[in-house]
């Protein structure tokens, strides 16, 4: 965990909050799932770790420990929002618009250079949020492997959508290329 602390119910214990098998269960979840998690993939977790949970007690404990700095939500625009330890910092992220792979992205260098708006309204800025979009490498090589192939029939959103294959390149890949092979097939069939 970011968190500073070397376990959960130290973090919880050093922001004042009581130590609760629910708070536990979340930060647990999130220490062990991906960097950047879903409410769902929480509320799944819990609900194995503690054998019931409810989706409303996820959200509540996933808010507290966001309000008290232990978790940190981001919304890339259009996508559900995502639960992450990486705290204390300002880091930025990446999405892949083909995949919804999401990755870290350090702040550029220098002293706080994206905390200085040309404009600031009078607001007294602490944070700064910037989100890149783009295509993951493994959909950038999925694209060219395709492209090598022959023309794709669909886009690529398409064919990697078929399948979780975000962290595995190869995957993406395969199943990419088995679609299109299929569709070209069912195409043929057809006369088209």
């Amino acid at each position: 965990m970011h968190t500073g602390s070397p376990e959960p119910a130290a973090a919880l214990r050093h922001v004042g909050l009581r130590v609760t098998a629910s708070r536990l269960a979340v930060l647990t979840a999130l220490a062990a799932g991906a960097p950047h998690s879903s409410v769902d993939a929480v509320v799944s977790a819990v609900r194995e770790r503690l054998g019931d949970g409810s989706a409303q007690t996820v959200y509540n404990v996933l808010r507290t420990l966001t309000d008290v700095g232990l978790v940190r939500r981001i919304e890339p625009a259009g996508r559900p929002g995502l639960y992450e330890l990486r705290v204390g910092d300002n880091h930025h992220h990446i999405v892949c618009r083909y995949c919804d792979a999401i990755a870290d992205v350090a702040c550029a260098v220098g002293e706080t250079p994206c905390l200085s708006a040309a404009d600031n309204s009078g607001y007294e800025i602490d944070e700064a949020e910037v989100i890149y979009w783009g295509r993951c490498p493994e959909c950038v090589a999925a694209e060219s492997v395709l492209s090598y192939e022959s023309p794709p029939t669909r886009s690529l959103e398409t064919h990697l959508r078929l399948g979780d294959t975000a962290g595995d390149p190869e995957q993406a890949t395969s199943t990419a290329l088995n679609h299109q092979q299929q569709t070209a097939r069912e195409e043929k069939d057809r006369g088209v």
